[in-house]
């Protein structure tokens, strides 16, 4: 065969194997869209059915009249509050990232990962959109996929683990008030007690053992490969291995640095309650009265224990569900209403929309640049 035709013959195998690369890559972009779509289609519907659930027949004159005597300092405080939520933990992801490597991103930078977190964790079921996006956005500052793994995963671990502590305590120390308050909320609060104990053993045991997480993952990269998903490629494994070396290392590196991850966890801890102050800061800001604000804030970490792991995007319709039913004994009947409109309003779709605009500034400034 003369030396021509072979180069003929090289060029028509490499433009097959850009076509299908191409077909491969196009097939994964529609099916990423696709999902996307349905989790926002999704969460629209539920937002819909929501709002209509907990506005529909509502004295709209009388819920007015309460807003209104909302005291504004008050209300400046919750969002306050709510904008450390979710800032707080942009400052744990740069605190713990730096220790691990001193050229990672900036506070600043690592604030956006944060809110860029919330808003894809807040539109997908169970929260599960949020740390894959901001693992695409952190390595494409130059951050190691590896150590950015690891942060993440220890931040969200500290997050869930205060959550496992307070339920834990109001289960054992509180339990008499709890079941008159929740009432036949009381078995969805140990169910989301006992996910919330199975995600921390879950994460516990990736973090424990790398070598175990590494032979998980080469095995699901095995049956996708075979089941066609995934296509062949010899350099897949070595960097598999590349990515749990290094993985292996950072957590190495952070079970060492037991100051650091104490100082994360009572940020943590600060951060979880600037939630639940939030709506004590509604009730005394409705100038409601009869109800300690240390019982408000066990009433509301009840809450977030029983509705934070549902696969709901947001936990939306069975938050406020709850919400009412757990509160209407803390607020007089004509704040109530109002009560959960600001709560929600301000903690979850105040918080949405400025991630909304945090994802949409990143992604203009990351075009333009």
């Amino acid at each position: 065969m003369s030396t021509e035709r072979i180069m003929d013959t090289e060029k028509i195998v490499n433009t097959e194997k850009n076509r299908a690369a191409d077909k491969t890559a196009s097939t994964g972009k529609k099916r990423k869209s696709f999902r996307n779509v349905a989790n926002i289609a999704l969460f629209l519907l539920i937002m819909f059915l929501t709002f209509y659930t907990v506005m529909h027949g509502q004295d709209w004159i009388q819920i007015h009249a309460a807003l209104m005597q909302l005291s504004f300092p008050c209300l400046l405080l919750m969002i306050l509050a709510a904008l450390f939520f979710v800032c707080a933990e942009g400052g744990m992801i740069w605190y713990l990232l730096r220790a691990v490597n001193p050229e990672s991103s900036g506070l600043l930078c690592c604030i956006s990962y944060s809110f860029i977190g919330f808003f894809y964790s807040g539109i997908t079921p169970s929260s599960t959109g949020g740390q894959p996006v901001q693992l695409y956005y952190m390595k494409k500052d130059g951050n190691s996929l590896a150590d950015s793994s690891v942060v993440l995963m220890t931040v969200g671990l500290l997050f869930k683990f205060v959550l496992v502590i307070v339920g834990a305590v109001l289960f054992v120390f509180w339990q008499g008030p709890l079941r008159q308050y929740l009432q036949g909320y009381f078995n969805l609060y140990l169910l989301g007690l006992l996910l919330h104990v199975i995600l921390v053993a879950a994460l516990l045991a990736l973090m424990a053992a790398p070598e175990k997480m590494r032979v998980l993952i080469l095995w699901v990269e095995h049956v996708l490969t075979r089941v066609k998903i995934l296509k062949a490629c010899d350099g897949r494994k070595e960097k598999i291995n590349g990515f749990i070396d290094g993985y292996r290392d950072a957590v190495h590196f952070l079970a060492r640095q037991k100051g650091r991850v104490c100082v994360a966890l009572a940020v943590t801890f600060l951060q979880r309650c600037s939630m639940f102050l939030l709506t004590g800061l509604v009730y005394f800001g409705f100038s409601q009265h009869g109800t300690g604000l240390a019982t408000i804030l066990l009433l509301q970490a009840s809450v977030s224990v029983a509705v934070d792991m549902l696969p709901l995007p947001g936990a939306q319709g069975i938050t406020e569900l709850m919400y009412c039913h757990t509160f209407y004994q803390v607020f007089s009947k004509g704040y109530l209403m109002p009560s959960l409109y600001v709560t929600r309003g301000i903690s979850f779709y105040f918080l949405l929309a400025v991630s909304l605009l945090v994802v949409a500034g990143n992604h203009i400034y990351r075009r333009k640049y």
